[in-house]
């Protein structure tokens, strides 16, 4: 009954918008598939829907079109609004590391995590969050990252002798929230108090066909997708988060993705160096590997801070050098940015709408007009989604910050039959950080004869490390304080130092 009275307003909503096919099965569902398809139809707004639609459209027959290449205006970032690990003085980056813990003690930073993919590519049906990539420990990305909070909290705690937080905000989606929210608690917030784990979830926006309708999944139901890791400006005003963080006095956000298994959460060097330079915007870099790795660059073009597409510019671009050999559009995105809480406050209330959507063509299973559910075997529908980094054109004040790609980052994307950023490729990342680690606070490890193993190379995405050795986050967060575990010690592999272990070492 309810289902029949609201009938008649949503009908004449979509054909505001032009989307009346989106009932054309009304008579065929029995009730509860009625109430499940109104619930989605009454969350569209027909004047959105029609422009999603319209847009999408446009956006599609454009896409066949050749592509406006933007070389001729790129200019590559400032040095002056350029740091690097590797190129600043050492002065400068404990300086910086100095400020960073100094903001994470006044409980000044936060850390955004963006976790509303699922893991397809991965060929497993749960968040990425809750994958294992096969550690010695078997710990998740979630369970890892959860411990790099507890110990940089830990080690701002230590520095200036106050209790501090590091608020965890986690963006889901409609396919990632309830899981998530499950594997948390099963897991007791891996020993995070629950009230600073905050997940909320992104709008999901309709999937369009190539003739500018909306596609229905099923009868009863829309295709629908998540808009993309830059939903996350419209998600922190539809679920209040803004206000949350300003409760909490937050002053600086640290924005990641999920699948980075080396990312250092709350990385007080990086947001001591935002601080210090004045930025209301920062991104992390990696430097490119190659001239034509896939990789987004992060520069300016005509003047504005953007990120441009690897496919968006010539081969001669890509291979442009400086006099010293070095690549001059070397800085790749690596999703991992600093925010302050008031570019966010301006970027969600006011600017947001100026974002456009990127599309995406997609092969979406689909229900014909004659009722049959089909699953196409090419691309039948358009996908849009906004990018986190489509804001940088927006900061006052923007810079970057180049990091070492072997020490922080290693992207988890792809299952093992792929030939980069699979299981294999993340643990082999993090073991060979360890082993760089243990090997560096004069530790040594041996094989089952008793002899020291040593590597002539300090990583390879090809070969795993002569020794395993895993160290806990709780233990060590970067590197630090291993010398007085393993100095001197020997330890065979595969070895882990966990908080019991570290306990047992310093007797």
């Amino acid at each position: 009954m309810e289902a029949e009275a609201g009938i008649t307003g949503i009908r004449r909503r979509l054909q505001e918008a032009g989307q009346e096919q989106l009932l054309r099965f009304w008579e065929d569902l029995e009730p509860a598939g009625r109430e499940a398809l109104l619930g989605e139809l009454r969350q569209l707004d027909p004047r959105e829907l029609r422009e999603h639609c319209l847009w999408a459209q446009l956006a599609y027959k454009q896409e066949s079109s050749a592509p406006q290449r933007p070389d001729h205006s790129m200019s590559p970032v400032p040095p002056a609004f350029l740091g690097s690990v590797s190129r600043s003085q050492q002065g400068e980056l404990c300086a910086w590391e100095e400020e960073g813990f100094h903001q994470i003690s006044q409980n000044k930073v936060a850390v955004l995590l963006l976790a509303g993919g699922q893991g397809t590519r991965l060929g497993v049906s749960y968040p990425k969050g809750m994958y294992s990539v096969g550690l010695p420990s078997g710990k998740t990305l979630y369970q890892i990252q959860a411990e790099r909070i507890l110990r940089v909290q830990q080690l701002a705690k230590d520095k200036y002798s106050t209790k501090c937080t590091v608020p965890w905000y986690i963006m889901t989606s409609e396919f990632t929230l309830y899981p998530t929210q499950k594997f948390f608690e099963e897991n007791n917030f891996f020993g995070l108090e629950r009230s600073d784990v905050i997940m909320f979830e992104q709008r999901m926006i309709p999937a369009v066909g190539f003739d500018g309708k909306a596609v229905l999944e099923r009868k009863d139901k829309l295709a629908m997708a998540p808009d993309g890791n830059g939903g996350l400006y419209r998600a922190l005003t539809d679920n209040q988060v803004l206000q949350d963080m300003e409760r909490r006095g937050i002053a600086y956000i640290h924005v990641y993705c999920v699948d980075n298994i080396l990312v250092k959460m709350a990385d007080p060097v990086f947001i001591g160096f935002c601080v210090s330079k004045g930025a209301d915007c920062g991104a992390k870099v990696v430097e490119k590997a190659y001239p034509s790795e896939p990789v987004g660059v992060v520069c300016q073009v005509d003047g504005i801070y953007q990120v441009v597409e690897y496919s968006e510019i010539s081969q001669e671009t890509a291979e442009k050098r400086n006099p010293d050999g070095s690549l001059v559009y070397s800085t790749g995105n690596i999703c991992n940015h600093f925010f302050t809480l008031e570019f966010l406050k301006t970027v969600a209330t006011t600017l947001e709408p100026l974002l456009g959507y990127h599309i995406a063509i997609k092969k979406v299973p689909y229900v014909s007009k004659e009722g049959i559910q089909l699953k196409p075997s090419r691309p039948n529908a358009i996908k849009m989604e906004k990018f986190v980094f489509d804001v940088f054109q927006f900061a006052k004040k923007f810079v970057a910050f180049e990091v070492l790609r072997e020490d922080e980052f290693s992207p988890l994307k792809n299952a093992d039959s792929a030939n980069k950023d699979t299981r294999t490729t993340a643990r082999r990342a993090i073991l060979w950080q360890h082993y760089r680690w243990i090997r560096k606070a004069g530790g040594r490890l041996i094989d089952v004869n008793g002899c020291q193993v040593v590597a002539n190379y300090g990583f390879s995405e090809t070969e795993d490390p002569p020794a395993v050795c895993e160290i806990s986050p709780l233990v060590s967060y970067f590197g630090e304080g291993l010398g007085s575990y393993v100095k001197n010690k020997a330890f065979s592999s595969p070895f882990v130092l966990d908080p019991e272990k570290a306990k047992e070492l310093l007797v």
